[in-house]
């Protein structure tokens, strides 16, 4: 029975009891009616309640429902959505989301609105605030988190629809997650570099304010790396000590320039270096060609006259023609004063077979 007709039924009802009672009243009824006047219009507005809830097919609740029986919801919709821009918690790096968005309508007697995208709008607000806190670096995170967040079944800001979402994805894309690769690896090596230059510093540090800041600092530094070596230790301590005054940009203490630098020797008595050879003006210099001449005739026991020795001579000059020599050739008979084209013998006669020169003839 709609709500039209018991609109109805209550109306008929009034009117019926408005006749009886201006009836009873021109009538003067006895006062004993009126109570059974009004049990019998309740009876009959219960009846007719009754038998139009019979004629529309529905059953009364409390006579045909079971008291521990739910009532089935209505059937959930959904809708995919894919690759929808969400900012990230830095600027420039959005984040990829997609998932299937589900709903069930709340207000179903109202048809002027959708509820899928009533449903899909108040997933995508829910998603944005969330992502809007999460840093690009860790998408994975995010996703997983961002499922439970989207699990669970809220109204719209308008009330009437339920939307969750599942199957829930977040991605960067490949041009955004290859440039944090790249920053991350640069900023990982500036933080090596920034170690290793304070290792540095401190290093240089204590060097110089602990360790060269004096000789004798610098001499146990070195006795307590080395302490099986005293006699190393002794010798190198000059050169502990310039090291020292070199790291302090100061010259070395005087007590220890003598272990640094060895004592000069004493001069001792002067004395005169002998005066170098020099010929005098009236030493001429000698030829090569004379030189060579000398010692040749020397060694042969010859003079410079004798047959032999113009043969000897001549013989040398040819071989030195053969060998393409024959300027040292000209020069060597002119030397020796021989004509251009000299006999071979002296007195046109050759010379003893047994001379010293035979065999070279």
């Amino acid at each position: 029975m709609s709500s039209g007709h018991r609109i109805l039924t209550v109306f008929l009802t009034v009117i019926c009891l408005l006749v009886l009672t201006i009836a009873g009243l021109a009538a003067d009824w006895p006062r004993w009616f009126w109570p059974a006047l009004g049990a019998v219009a309740l009876t009959g507005t219960v009846a007719a309640a009754r038998a139009g809830a019979y004629r529309g097919g529905r059953i009364p609740q409390e006579t045909t429902l079971e008291p521990d029986r739910p009532i089935p919801p209505p059937p959930r919709q959904e809708h995919r959505v894919t690759n929808v821009s969400l900012p990230s918690a830095m600027p420039d790096y959005d984040f990829l989301f997609s998932a299937t968005v589900r709903w069930i309508p709340e207000d179903c007697e109202s048809p002027h609105f959708d509820p899928c995208g009533l449903a899909v709008h108040a997933v995508l607000l829910r998603a944005r605030e969330f992502a809007a806190r999460q840093s690009p670096r860790s998408p994975a995170m995010a996703q997983h988190q961002l499922n439970g967040v989207l699990s669970v079944m809220e109204p719209d800001a308008s009330g009437r629809v339920l939307a969750m979402a599942k199957d829930v994805g977040l991605a960067l894309s490949d041009s955004d997650r290859e440039r944090l690769s790249k920053l991350s690896n640069v900023r990982k090596d500036e933080d090596v570099w920034e170690h290793e230059r304070n290792y540095e510093r401190n290093k240089r540090m204590y060097l110089s304010d602990d360790v060269l800041k004096d000789p004798g600092s610098a001499v146990v530094w070195w006795l307590a790396r080395n302490d099986e070596q005293v006699e190393g230790t002794v010798e190198r301590i000059g050169l502990l000590a310039q090291l020292s005054a070199a790291a302090n940009n100061s010259e070395v203490a005087p007590p220890f320039r003598d272990l640094l630098y060895p004592p000069e020797p004493e001069p001792g008595p002067e004395f005169e270096p002998e005066p170098e050879y020099e010929p005098g003006p009236e030493e001429a210099v000698v030829p090569p060609e004379q030189q060579f001449a000398d010692v040749t005739t020397d060694w042969l026991r010859l003079g410079r006259q004798d047959p032999e020795t113009i043969l000897l001579i001549s013989r040398m000059a040819e071989a030195m023609e053969a060998t393409g020599r024959k300027q040292e050739a000209d020069a060597l008979r002119r030397f020796f004063g021989f004509p251009e084209d000299p006999p071979p013998y002296a007195d046109d006669q050759p010379p003893d077979e047994e001379g010293p020169f035979a065999e070279a003839g």
